[in-house]
């Protein structure tokens, strides 16, 4: 089809028609993308073609790029940060491809886990559902309800499968990977059972993150933060012994934000440093409203530092302090529990009160005197236990007070608070109570409120004799980070963090496949065991853990399954997708470390997390070279996304409206290390920008219509505007393969994208129209910009063909049209290095500049009314000595599309329009003489001096003739 533009030569009314001899653009590829109508097409196409094979069996031998697939979970629909995260991975595996190398993308999925159990226990108690609300999970065949999860999961892959394919995102579709797959779960249990052998796997009691809703141990990842409202208390315990006299029947108050532990303390911190005061209560507050808990002469010890604040929230009107001293002073003191003696406990709360110093107490709230619960505090745990003291069972796995906790049992801990309060009260040790609201963690499934709670698990241990910790350390520091900060954040968790603990009390999930001695506690390490629990499940999957007989079955024939406990926790999840490099790559022949992990930002305490220390513990290196980290999705005002706020936008909308291109433009027009923000006037923006570079190729693709590669000229032979495009050209592919190396994308298309309006349309395009349309067909001129048209063309389809790979293939095929080819099948350009002129470039940086001065008076002449076009002036150009040489006069008419140009070095005349900054260069108006061409629309005396031609120039003239 024709592509007229506005300014293209037309026929004056009553003359002869030049038009069909002017050489207008001509090409199939249409204005309009129409993309949610043809990118399914040539999805269809490459599938078709077989095109990933065709990458794959093109690339053999090529260095290998491993961009490891993080597994997304498959449990509903995509959302869109599910997109951003995709279309940023495959923009850089297809940019690795296209720089030369085997860019091989295995994409897989993470299947267990509590957010499928929980969405089939839902099934299950969904009056409406499939079972009427009639199920009991926990009466279900653990095999049957594992089923259920499997369907579930298997659901949701096939249709985020689809759903990220739509996005145009290139991968081993039909070899993708899964946790839940046989081999997977087989290779999982066998990197647990490394860890068996290598001595760092051990069962032991440590207060975790518990799920009182879910029943289960979670991980830090597993765990988001929500203002939370708390119960409060502070409560005196009474002093027993200690080495100074008077401090015996003082209470040593603690304030806690957790009033449901009391039960379960065993001892009290102090800080050796710290400088305590023994007050003596002399008046309380009697107000109706909140009367003080504290009486008359009590004795309290408090940090001296938070004596103030302790007063005014417990109501104490007036008190005096008896003397300071230093924590050391509470060493060997004992105290006793505050509910000691309380009738409904049975003397359950008799024991000693240990006070213990611990390096953790500040100042910075509370009293400087913290109470001690071994089961639900890590330090708690640790300092307790370094002092002996046993770890008292006082809340079982549902959340509700045991036999453990006298007084409470059956209650829940959520729900203690006010019997707590009332039993301290009895005892005349409640010296104050309330509420706070703070940021408190939760379950980011169920998202109710999480305690701590020491319960039998399995951990990996960080720094036993395998080094984890200080080993990770060392990779980190190795390992490129874009952005770099990503590695002072994984740093800091992993140098602060506790053993790993691994075991979740759940059923969908790959088991913890070890059997422990009955006799003497510890997990069997038998090779052997190990190789029958692998064998049997690479056949039947994880479920053969399961099924009647198994721990005779993995046992074997010399061992007895009654001697032996057969472990039936589940493997975190995070360490399955953490151990994904050890059944997705190697099996594949893909190089370990891969080359790249890419995931947001929250995944340095998640997967990046989990990955490097199970490769660390079974491989000792990292198992990725570099990471990238991208921030998540807010609406366009800054929002976090909900269905409440109705602020949602979905991909599967933006495919549908927009098409695919749009969504993957919107990525990487983005800053991806920051939050990015989306809508639909953002969409909008994206779907103009792609427009602008859909317009340059269908112009470029119009103008190149019958070009042959006979038409090239060498480098050498180029004018100075045709070399200084093709200068652009290498410096953007320097800027692109830059990115390629070291994976910072950010800021590389929208410079392309500027490119095609600022350099080529807005300049270099307005130009050359004059020529490619008006020159004879093998002028020098005409040809030297078809080269370097033919350059743009190849150079922009293979740079926009990692984030428009469908408009990419459109614009490529529409110029080299195949039954099986593919732009996707390319590589970059090779720039040849004499395109890079720097010396040139810096000329013509100053000629763009003057020509500011010459553009800016023919736009004030057009406000005026004096021109309609610029070809109806000749201006003068005034520039100083060093500056008259840049160009002749001729070549300065081309670039400012004048009829003419007058070159002057003499002093720019009153009211020439000069250019801020540049002393000399000035511009001054002028009307370009004779008449118009009909066939170029310049404006010259020549016009009318041809007999055959009267309405023509000369060049029109003769390229007509020629024609004839």
């Amino acid at each position: 089809m024709n592509d007229v533009p506005s300014d293209a030569p037309r026929s004056d009314t009553g003359a002869r028609d030049y038009r069909g001899t002017v050489f207008l653009p001509q090409t199939p590829f249409p204005m309009k993308g129409d993309l949610p109508k043809r990118e399914p097409g040539w999805l269809e196409r490459w599938e078709r073609i077989g095109l990933w094979d065709k990458l794959r069996a093109q690339s053999a031998g090529r260095p290998k790029f491993v961009l490891h697939d993080g597994p997304p979970y498959a449990n509903g629909a995509l959302h869109i940060g599910h997109a951003l995260n995709k279309i940023l991975k495959d923009v850089i595996n297809r940019a690795a491809q296209m720089d030369g190398k085997d860019a091989d993308y295995i994409p897989g999925w993470d299947c267990h886990g509590l957010p499928i159990e929980w969405k089939v226990e839902e099934e299950y108690r969904n009056p409406k559902g499939k079972y009427q609300g009639g199920r009991d999970k926990d009466a279900v065949p653990v095999l049957e309800f594992r089923a259920e999860c499997r369907a579930y999961a298997a659901h949701w892959l096939d249709v985020q499968r689809e759903e990220f394919k739509r996005l145009g995102v290139a991968g081993d579709w039909a070899g993708r990977y899964a946790t839940m797959d046989f081999p997977s779960e087989a290779a999982i249990a066998a990197e647990i059972g490394k860890f068996l052998m290598n001595g760092s796997l051990y069962r032991g009691l440590r207060p975790v993150m518990w799920s009182p809703v879910e029943k289960t141990a979670l991980a830090e990842a597993e765990v988001e933060y929500h203002d939370h409202r708390s119960a409060i208390l502070y409560t005196g315990f009474p002093i027993l012994k200690a080495a100074a006299e008077d401090l015996v029947g003082a209470e040593a108050v603690i304030w806690t934000t957790t009033p449901w532990t009391i039960p379960a303390n065993r001892a009290l911190a102090y800080g050796g440093e710290i400088d305590y005061a023994l007050v003596t209560v002399d008046g309380v507050g009697e107000g109706a409203e909140h009367p003080s808990l504290a009486r008359v002469g009590q004795r309290f010890i408090v940090a001296e530092a938070l004596l103030g604040a302790f007063a005014k929230e417990v109501g104490l009107a007036a008190f005096s302090v008896t003397r300071a001293f230093k924590g050391t002073e509470l060493a060997g003191a004992v105290a006793a529990h505050p509910l000691r003696g309380w009738s409904k406990a049975e003397g359950g709360y008799a024991f000693d009160v240990p006070l213990l110093e611990g390096e953790f107490v500040t100042t910075e709230a509370g009293t400087g005197l913290v109470h001690m619960a071994p089961a639900h505090g890590e330090d708690d745990f640790h300092l307790t236990r370094a002092h002996g003291i046993a770890v008292p069972e006082c809340v079982a796995d549902d959340g509700t007070y045991t036999v453990q906790a006298p007084g409470f049992v059956g209650i829940h801990v959520f729900k203690a608070h006010e019997p707590v309060w009332a039993a301290l009260q009895e005892m005349g040790h409640l010296a104050g109570k309330g509420f706070i609201t703070h940021s408190y963690p939760h379950s980011w499934r169920s998202k109710k409120p999480v305690i701590f709670r020491a319960t039998p698990q399995w951990f990996i241990a960080m720094d036993d004799e395998n080094r984890i910790r200080a080993k990770a350390l060392q990779a980190i520091a190795d390992t490129h980070f874009v952005p770099d900060q990503g590695r002072n954040r994984i740093g800091s968790m992993v140098a602060a963090r506790p053993d790993w603990c691994i075991s979740r009390q759940r059923a969908w999930g790959v088991p913890i496949a070890v059997f422990v001695d009955r006799r003497s506690g510890q997990p069997l390490r038998d090779p052997a065991v190990l190789g029958r629990i692998d064998a049997v499940f690479r056949e039947e999957g994880a479920d053969a853990w399961y099924k009647p007989g198994a721990a005779a079955r993995f046992l074997g024939n010399d061992r007895n399954p009654d001697d032996y406990e057969q472990v039936m926790d589940i493997v975190d999840v995070w360490f399955e997708s953490g151990s994904t490099h050890a059944f997705v790559l190697r099996p594949r022949g893909l190089p370990v470390p891969a080359d790249l992990y890419l995931e947001g930002s929250d995944q340095h305490r998640g997967w990046f997390h989990s990955s490097l220390l199970e490769s660390i513990g079974t491989n000792g290196y990292a198992p990725f070279k570099a990471i990238l980290t991208h921030g998540f999705v807010l609406d366009e005002t800054g929002r976090k996304m909900s269905k409440s706020l109705g602020n949602v936008t979905a991909p599967q909308e933006v495919t549908k409206q927009y098409g695919a291109d749009i969504l993957r433009l919107w990525v990487m027009n983005s800053d991806t290390a920051d939050d990015l923000r989306i809508g639909k006037t953002i969409l909008g923006q994206q779907a103009e920008l792609y427009r602008r570079i859909r317009n340059t190729l269908r112009w470029l693709l119009g103008s190149l219509a019958g070009f042959e590669a006979s038409e090239t000229l060498p480098h050498a032979e180029l004018p100075e505007l045709e070399r200084w495009v093709l200068h652009r050209l290498a410096e953007l592919d320097a800027r692109l393969r830059k990115a390629v190396a070291d994976y910072d994308w950010n800021g590389v298309y929208p410079e392309i994208h500027a490119f095609c309006a600022t350099d080529l349309s807005a300049f270099y395009f307005d130009i050359r129209k004059d020529s490619l349309y008006c020159d004879a067909k093998d002028s020098p001129r005409r040809r030297a910009a078809r080269t370097v048209l033919d350059a743009l063309h190849r150079c922009l389809t293979t740079w926009l063909a990692p984030v428009l790979p469908f408009t990419a293939e459109e614009a490529w095929q529409a110029r080299f049209p195949s039954e099986d080819g593919s732009v996707h099948l390319q590589t970059f350009p090779e720039i040849p290095a004499e395109w890079r002129d720097e010396a040139l470039a810096a000329r013509w940086e100053a000629v763009r500049s003057i020509r500011r001065a010459v553009t800016g008076v023919l736009e004030k002449a057009r406000g005026a009314g004096e021109i309609g076009s610029s070809l109806q002036a000749a201006p003068v150009l005034h520039l100083p000595p060093e500056s008259l040489g840049l160009l002749p006069a001729e070549i300065w008419a081309e670039l400012c599309i004048t009829s003419g140009l007058t070159l002057s070095g003499a002093t720019p005349p009153e009211g020439a329009a000069a250019l801020e900054g540049q002393p000399g260069v000035a511009a001054v108006f002028a009307h370009a003489p004779g008449e118009k061409c009909a066939r170029c629309w310049r404006v010259l005396p020549e016009v009318g001096r041809s007999a055959v031609h009267p309405t023509l120039c000369r060049r029109c003239e003769a390229v007509v003739e020629a024609a004839a």
